[in-house]
This record gives C-alpha cells, structure tokens and sequence, in this order.
C-alpha cells in the first residue's frame, strides 16, 4: 500500500501488482489473482487529474528450462486471468522461444549482473513485429555502483538492437520508485533518445496493456489515424475546369 500511495502522488495512472513464480522453486503454482478492489476498496485519484489511479494484475514467470515454457502455451483459465503476462528466460535458447513463440506481452532483461548471452537482431525483431515490448527494471542502477555498471551496459546492447521499443520497472521498495520524469531522464543514460525515453513510461506501457487485452479477448485490435492530405493529393483532386481557372 506503500508504494501504490507512492506512485499516486508522483502521478502514475496505472500499477500492476506483480506475481512472481520461479520454477526453481518448490511448489510454484498459478493461483487466480487477487482482485484490485479486495485490497484498495477505495482507490485515490491520480495527483493532476480527476481520474482514480487504474489496478492490473500482472503474472511473471522466471524460466530456466525450456520445458517451463509449456505452461504458458498451454490454455490454463487463471493465466488468462492476469492483465499482462511477463517471461523471465534465463538462457540465449529461452529467450529466442520467448521472442518468437511464446503468447507474453513482456520479455524482462536481467541488468544486475553480466548476460551469460548476446542480443541478437532477428529474435528481438520477431518480438518487435509481434507487439512484445523488453523490460528493463532501474532499480539496480539507483542502489549500487557495481549495478549501475552492468544495467547501463545491458541496457546500450539492447537498446542498439530493440529500436527503443522497452518500458521499466521498480521493485516494490517506495524509497527507489521514481516519478515518471525521473525514469524518463534514465532513459538516457540507457542510450535512449528523448522521444524513446518518454515512451517506455507512457505510450509503451499503453502498448503493452493493449496487447494483453487482445491477448485475452481477441486475435487482434482495429484502430483508424486520421492520416493528413499531402499538398499533391489535394491538386490531383482538384477538377481540371478549376485548376484551369486557378492557373489563369
């Protein structure tokens, strides 16, 4: 409750409660998750705005081994449940099964310690191409020197490769959540432009949320942009008799 207060007055609009499995572990199951409205019966408004802050469930799966990945292809009814599906592939082979395969809206980077593996360019476009976004958690860069080292050079390799198509995440410390502006200015040091940097916390983290919604309800969502008439398009619809006239 903490860091949801947190992040109602530094002007989020959004949480996703996070539920983490490691498979490593003993006795991981897929529980349903927990309604948003049994914990905060009351949600606050957004600081700025008139809108109550928005609740998702998020599910995230730390997978060391490829056979962890069929529970994700399998139909099990409380993955569904969740709002955004999160993989956490620990080797080069898991990592390409989950840009490539696997039914997740998020691919989370380790930044705390040296890849055991290299970003490859044709994985990360199928993700791209597939509506996946990669993840980066800025946590480590705050609190540790040795940390902060291996994030940014993580962070260089990916960003040289993903076309800035990431978003971010803090672990659930309120002391280490940053504002949105914050994390923004970090993006930066992640080789991010500043165009790149404002997405991964706002229009990409829509993005992400979006692709989950099709990914519970429909194969897919339709949507028309308002496309402006180049100047030679209006000319060529001009009829002749007053193009004539226009001339003269």
């Amino acid at each position: 409750q903490n860091t949801l207060h947190v992040c109602f007055s530094v002007g989020y609009s959004a949480v996703a409660l996070n539920h983490v499995i490691d498979f490593k572990e003993k006795k991981q199951e897929i529980i349903k998750p927990v309604s948003p409205s049994e914990l905060f019966p009351s949600l606050p408004i957004v600081q700025g705005t008139s809108k109550r802050i928005k609740v998702l469930t998020r599910l995230t799966l730390v997978v060391s081994d490829p056979s962890h990945c069929n529970l994700l292809r399998s139909t099990s009814a409380n993955i569904r449940l969740y709002d955004i599906i999160a993989v956490f592939p620990k080797t080069e082979k898991l990592f390409h099964i989950a840009c490539t395969t696997l039914d997740v809206d998020l691919v989370c980077i380790n930044v705390t310690e040296k890849l055991p593996f290299y970003f490859r360019r044709p994985p990360v476009n199928m993700a791209i191409d597939r509506g996946i976004y990669f993840e980066l958690l800025y946590t480590p860069a705050i609190k540790d020197s040795t940390m902060r080292r291996y994030t940014i050079s993580n962070a260089i390799s990916l960003m040289q490769i993903c076309k800035g198509k990431v978003s971010s995440q803090s672990e659930n410390k309120p002391l280490e959540l940053r504002g949105p502006y914050d994390v923004a200015n970090l993006g930066l040091l992640f080789g991010l432009s500043e165009s790149e940097a404002k997405a991964a916390v706002s229009t990409n983290c829509r993005a992400t949320m979006l692709h989950g919604e099709t990914r519970k309800t429909a194969c897919g969502v339709v949507y028309t942009v308002k496309k402006p008439r180049k100047v030679e398009e209006e000319e060529t619809t001009v009829p002749a008799c007053k193009k004539a006239k226009t001339q003269a």
